[in-house]
């Protein structure tokens, strides 16, 4: 089986973003169907001194080996994705992600993260964001050379 080489991730475009966080918004609905945003939003828009910056899952994978019953892998699509069927709860990843990406929310016991589908990038009036094609091997990293080494 040949694996997906490329993978959508999240650009942001600092300058074009006024902070409405309609991309929260439009996130929340996708994972919790609300536009609460905030906890329940895997992309976070965040107030700096110079402006607006994101921070979202960069589809890294280096959570999937941290995950102690498989329930992260990388999709065919290349995205990282969190089976809430096999995830016990554990947090492990939401603790171990680098850059803080994996979310948790008290709404429910699995974590959440981006899954690159475009609806924030849909509900952005500024278009401060876009999907834009990766190379995988330009941006994976992995920990153990275990699950994710094929």
């Amino acid at each position: 089986m040949e694996h997906q080489k490329t993978v959508k991730v999240l650009k942001f475009h600092p300058q074009k973003c006024t902070g409405c966080r309609k991309c929260e918004q439009a996130c929340s609905q996708v994972h919790f169907k609300t536009d609460e945003g905030g906890d329940k939003s895997a992309i976070r828009i965040l107030k700096t001194k110079q402006g607006y910056q994101m921070h979202v899952c960069d589809q890294r994978g280096l959570c999937i080996d941290m995950c102690p019953v498989g329930a992260l892998a990388r999709r065919k699509n290349g995205i990282v994705w969190l089976d809430k069927n096999t995830c016990i709860g554990c947090q492990a990843c939401v603790g171990f992600c680098p850059i803080g990406a994996m979310r948790k929310s008290d709404a429910r016991i699995e974590p959440f993260k981006c899954i690159s589908c475009g609806a924030c990038v849909r509900a952005c009036p500024e278009q401060a964001l876009e999907l834009v094609e990766k190379k995988i091997d330009d941006i994976k990293e992995v920990v153990y050379h275990g699950l994710e080494a094929h």
